[in-house]
């Protein structure tokens, strides 16, 4: 068994960066990442993950041993398809997105999302990109986190899922990057803050009724935590003010349940998330990697 273990990583090349994607991938990945008859299985489409750092030119080869590779940075939207992905208990690996060397621009991490957006998810029918349609297929591929297709609730999950995915997700990018949507005038980032602000206190107090209403399905969960998080956290030099999780109970007390689960425990390990990541968080300390 050594010896088989010892030939999968002789399959491993790496460099300075991408020896840290990968060991990290592979101490981080679900529960049978280190299982070598694991390759037997990865379609050809998913087997090499190729990443250079425009900054430094390092490169690193990975060869994953599951079906899955998350190409992730720390307490970005990987970290909601991480969360998926662990609670259902799905077998995985990561490659590590160097952000601080625009990692997300490298023309082989643009091969797998062309938007040079985080994620992307190497899977056996390609790779996928946007974080709303990967959880959606890991719902109806692996179940556990929606409800099935024939489901009476299955309309009430897509309609919340792409409210999330398509309005209140965009709102805070461009709150978070408004130099990306309005250049870099401080009269119209100044207006284009106040705007959004204005409107994600209206998305959170709806999405308060909802919870308020019913149980949200895991997945949205899953997606509306983490969202909460960053809007306590970022951006950096802007007052926060405008948000307090205090003031919607019922996503406040969502986060404190999401913050119970297996999957949070694994997420808080692999990001250095802190004790409280939802409901009172902090920067992440990442063991490699960064978040910006």
């Amino acid at each position: 068994h050594t010896q088989r273990i010892k030939r999968t990583f002789t399959r491993i090349v790496v460099a300075s960066r991408g020896l840290r994607a990968v060991t990290h991938g592979l101490r981080h990945g679900a529960t049978g990442v280190l299982r070598a008859d694991n390759l037997d299985r990865v379609p050809q489409t998913a087997q090499i993950g190729r990443f250079q750092s425009p900054a430094s030119g390092a490169m690193g080869y990975h060869r994953p041993m599951t079906d899955y590779t998350l190409h992730y940075a720390p307490d970005n939207a990987s970290l909601i398809i991480r969360l998926a992905l662990e609670a259902q208990g799905v077998a995985y690996d990561t490659c590590l997105v160097d952000r601080a060397a625009q990692g997300q621009s490298a023309p082989a991490y643009r091969a797998l999302n062309p938007h040079g957006l985080i994620p992307a998810l190497q899977t056996p029918d390609g790779p996928m990109f946007e974080t709303g349609a990967i959880l959606l297929w890991l719902a109806d591929r692996h179940g556990g986190l929606a409800p099935a297709a024939t489901d009476a609730t299955r309309a009430d999950f897509l309609k919340w899922l792409f409210f999330v995915a398509n309005t209140v997700h965009p709102a805070l990018r461009m709150l978070f990057y408004p130099d990306k949507y309005v250049g870099v005038d401080n009269a119209a980032q100044d207006a284009l803050h106040s705007t959004l602000t204005q409107a994600l206190q209206t998305h959170l107090r709806r999405l308060e009724d909802r919870a308020a209403a019913d149980t949200l399905p895991l997945a949205l969960a899953l997606y509306l935590a983490p969202l909460l998080r960053w809007c306590a956290l970022y951006p950096r030099n802007r007052d926060r003010g405008w948000f307090d999780l205090r003031a919607t109970p019922h996503l406040h007390a969502l986060c404190s349940k999401i913050e119970t689960l297996p999957c949070t425990a694994a997420a808080q390990t692999a990001e250095g998330l802190g004790p409280t990541p939802f409901t009172a968080p902090r920067l992440a300390t990442p063991p490699i990697g960064s978040a910006t």
